[in-house]
């Protein structure tokens, strides 16, 4: 475990809940990433030793350890090239000595490709700065992450931030939008920083608008739509990259009931065509429509249930 950086940022200066806001800083990377820096990823197969049985051993009995170690291995292996987000004794602490704030203190936290997972907590639990690193939008004090493959704990700078716009969709509370451009525009952003080409960035864009529901709307501006309308806008947004993580931070809290349903429905849509979603709320019953719930207390995982069958 390494320890907290000299001058970090006081505990005031800690993301709090719904207060990632900054829309330009955390979908514009400081630089891009060239195909080049794409993370490679590779897999060690499972080595089986077999060896010739003894007069006592049955051929038979060997072929079966055999077969069934060669079985867990493979499994082994699909669950780790399945899974998007894992973490370790994950820690963070703002200011040091005795001003030191321990808000998280040794998450150790797995999410497979597709599942639906909500993390919830009371305000000062810690569940915002766990979203900040898992967004890549900040670095941790100690402990391991891996993100889709790739170990991102120890990034910084422009290292981090493009794998932020690669790999990790963001929906905010107050939707982010830049509101003197297009809605049309708006969704292409984060594919103009990946360096996508122009031709396929507006095909895309287009694609992701009539999946929310809301193609009609792609020359207006955001002023002219909806709370619910801009909540999908900022939904298509995150899709553009088409990120190994969907990363929502209380979606529906700028709603009204009936609006926040249906966006919150829509995030289910998204979960069944396979995306990954983990969901960011102080709201059990919202928390209750994922598949898991991960409560977060005083920086540690307090309870983890499976959702009602």
């Amino acid at each position: 475990m390494r320890p907290a950086e000299a001058g970090a940022s006081s505990p005031e200066s800690a993301p709090k809940s719904g207060g990632l806001e900054d829309t330009q800083e955390l979908l514009v990377p400081r630089a891009t990433a060239t195909e080049g820096d794409e993370p490679i990823v590779t897999a060690v197969e499972s080595m089986i030793e077999i060896v010739a049985p003894t007069r006592s051993e049955r051929p038979t009995d060997r072929l079966t350890e055999t077969a069934s170690t060669a079985k867990e291995g493979r499994l082994a292996k699909r669950a780790w090239a399945s899974r998007i987000i894992e973490t370790r004794g994950l820690t963070k602490v703002y200011g040091s000595n005795g001003t030191a704030v321990h808000a998280l203190r040794g998450i150790d936290l797995d999410v497979e490709k597709g599942e639906f997972v909500a993390l919830i907590g009371p305000s000062g639990s810690g569940k915002s700065t766990l979203m900040a690193i898992l967004g890549c939008l900040d670095t941790p004090s100690g402990g391991s992450y891996t993100l889709d493959g790739q170990r991102v704990d120890e990034l910084q700078g422009a290292d981090l931030a493009a794998i932020r716009n690669e790999k990790v969709g963001f929906v905010f509370q107050s939707y982010n939008l830049l509101p003197k451009a297009s809605i049309l525009r708006n969704v292409e952003l984060p594919m103009l920083y990946a360096g996508v080409g122009r031709k396929e960035r507006r095909e895309r864009a287009m694609e992701l608008l009539e999946k929310v529901g809301i193609a009609e709307k792609a020359d207006k501006l955001p002023a002219t739509l909806s709370g619910g309308q801009r909540q999908r806008v900022a939904i298509a947004r995150a899709l553009a990259n088409r990120p190994a993580l969907l990363l929502a931070d209380e979606p529906t809290g700028a709603l009204d009931s009936r609006t926040g349903q249906e966006v919150l429905a829509l995030f289910g849509e998204l979960h069944a065509q396979g995306n990954t979603v983990l969901l960011v709320t102080h709201d059990p019953s919202i928390a209750a429509l994922a598949e898991r719930q991960v409560e977060i207390r005083d920086g540690v995982i307090h309870t983890e249930k499976e959702a009602a069958a």
